[in-house]
């Protein structure tokens, strides 16, 4: 198709990550192929290999995109809230809305993290994971600081059960089948979560 020909480089790489995070919500990542992403686009493997040197810099380039637009989303979420609370409370549902609109996004970060070696994508992901959790950790810090957390409260163990709810959120909608399943179940289990941290009400600070 003419449009297709009219690309630029760049559009044609984002086209196949988009392909690979197509496919993660269909199948396994560690079944998905040069030739499965080429079919999925309607192009050549060899089309592919002029954007790529290889199949690891095709996984390394989906990696480096997600990063980018998780933490983009989170971001922005935080920033329209007005105290750190609130802030965490906004990464907790843009983190699920982001997942339910990208299904294939856990699949793709927990297989790179199962890759027997060492590649360039995993490390990627473990870096994304560290920054993600040094941010939920400095948001749990401001807002014990400002009050609205108990004052005794751990706050490596409250980032661990923060990342730990969404964990088991996807789990369970993968478990189902219905990746929607979590965003009907975020809001609850965000209050349960912020029951365990807040500041209880009428506590000196």
């Amino acid at each position: 198709m003419t449009h297709k020909r009219n690309l630029t480089a760049e559009e044609r790489r984002e086209l196949t990550v988009d392909a690979v995070i197509d496919l993660s919500a269909q199948d396994d990542p560690a079944n998905i192929t040069t030739g499965s992403i080429a079919k999925h686009m309607g192009v050549t493997q060899g089309a592919l290999f002029r954007h790529f040197p290889s199949k690891d810099a095709i996984w390394e380039a989906v990696i480096s995109r997600v990063a980018e637009r998780v933490m983009k989303r989170l971001d922005k979420a935080a920033a329209s809230a007005n105290n750190p609370l609130a802030a965490l409370e906004a990464m907790f549902h843009g983190h699920i809305t982001f997942i339910v609109e990208h299904p294939g996004v856990p699949r793709l970060m927990m297989g790179q993290l199962q890759h027997a070696r060492p590649t360039p994508a995993r490390r990627m992901v473990r870096s994304l994971l560290f920054l993600y959790r040094e941010r939920i950790e400095r948001l749990l810090v401001e807002a014990q600081e400002a009050g609205e957390l108990r004052r005794e409260l751990n706050i490596e163990a409250a980032a661990t059960q923060f990342i730990g709810t969404i964990q088991g959120l996807v789990m369970q909608s993968l478990i189902i089948g219905n990746m929607s399943h979590m965003a009907e179940q975020a809001e609850g289990a965000f209050l349960l979560y912020c029951h365990g941290i807040q500041q209880e009400r009428g506590a000196h600070s």
